[in-house]
């Protein structure tokens, strides 16, 4: 995929992979290099309950305004993407945007599936949404929130430098993976049991398989040490 900014013709990753790749960097290569997709039952209804809150492109209410599925890009991180929604609200220390006629501060919302919880993957992906707004914008968001659906709840994020050098870190790790078109291995853990590519990835039977290479390797050493 390529950016619309023009700057260059390098490749750019879509940003909701940088959730993936926080999840399990394996499954984001799986995703990315192999262009593997198998749906389980929380998956169908996440992405059933997010297709569900998309019903206009711009709601507005006086001098705030609601974006949905609004395009995000950076040449920073070299990322591209949509935002569930943005809040948009008059703020003469804000900035322009092509919708709006006054400035604003943006205020990006991403809609998840599931009970309310603290979850690194999701505010990484919200934080990189908000980078990208900053960077196209020449402007600065300190916050935004996931929504999750189900609850009809909002859990507050705030964007830290800590946060914001995940973020850096993570797409440099799905550049570099993607660059050299490779696929980490397996590390078997308990989000394996949850994971929608479980029976693709077979995370035991790579574990298995390298831990009889390295007895076999071991028996080798042992047999030229004889």
């Amino acid at each position: 995929m390529k950016s619309g900014s023009g700057m260059d013709d390098r490749e750019y990753l879509p940003l909701s992979w940088l959730s993936q790749a926080n999840y399990c960097l394996r499954r984001a290569a799986l995703l990315m290099n192999e262009c593997v997709w198998e749906e389980n039952a929380e998956t169908a209804k996440g992405r059933a309950e997010h297709e569900n809150v998309h019903t206009r492109r711009v709601e507005r209410r006086g001098t705030q305004l609601k974006l949905y599925e609004y395009t995000v890009f950076s040449d920073a991180l070299g990322l591209v993407g949509k935002c569930d929604c943005i809040e948009a609200v008059r703020s003469e220390q804000g900035c322009v945007i092509p919708a709006a006629n006054f400035p604003v501060q943006l205020y990006p919302i991403e809609y998840k599936h599931g009970s309310v919880r603290e979850e690194l993957s999701y505010q990484i992906q919200l934080c990189a949404q908000a980078m990208c707004l900053e960077e196209m914008f020449h402007t600065n968001i300190s916050n935004g929130a996931l929504f999750y659906i189900s609850a009809h709840r909002r859990f507050e994020v705030l964007f830290t430098n800590e946060l914001r050098r995940i973020v850096e870190k993570t797409a440099e790790e799905l550049r570099s993976i993607r660059d050299a078109f490779c696929i980490p291995a397996a590390e078997y853990g308990p989000k394996c049991k949850k994971c929608s590519l479980k029976e693709y990835c077979m995370p035991k039977v790579k574990l298995t398989a390298q831990k009889y290479c390295e007895i076999l390797a071991q028996e080798a050493k042992e047999v030229e040490l004889q």
